[in-house]
């Protein structure tokens, strides 16, 4: 089994000139891909076991990160905004044919900045992704 370090991580979002994407990994410190499904439940009356369909699922992406003015640029831009957000997320790298990338759309849901008096200043983001996501190792 092959296991990779975080620090290889990479991840693009749409830059605030519209259609191409940034690379943001070297300001990110943390990527979350938290993925769920929905779940109804169909247990009848006179039944001993509850039962369940498959539903819809669901993704969003959580960012923390090294405040920058351009990445805040990117953001502000980003949130509230219409349009959706493209994003490419390669937890393992971007080497083309080799290493796995998620990519698809998303909406920019939150964007924080924090100080402090003793610490570098951070930021965090959320992303709800929207519509399919597509799973491939073609950068």
């Amino acid at each position: 089994m092959a296991f990779t370090h975080g620090k290889n991580t990479v991840f693009k979002m749409d830059s605030t000139n519209g259609g191409s994407l940034a690379d943001i990994s070297t300001y990110l410190t943390s990527v979350g891909f938290p993925r769920s499904a929905d779940i109804p439940e169909t247990t009848t009356f006179g039944a001993t076991y509850k039962t369940y369909i498959s539903g819809f699922t669901d993704a969003t992406i959580s960012l923390e990160g090294n405040w920058d003015p351009t990445v805040d640029a990117m953001f502000a831009a980003h949130l509230g905004a219409a349009n959706t957000v493209s994003y490419e997320y390669g937890p393992e790298g971007a080497t083309n044919g080799v290493d796995v990338k998620f990519s698809g759309e998303s909406i920019l849901t939150s964007y924080e900045v924090s100080s402090g008096i003793n610490d570098v200043t951070t930021f965090s983001a959320e992303l709800q992704c929207s519509g399919a996501i597509t799973r491939n190792t073609t950068w």
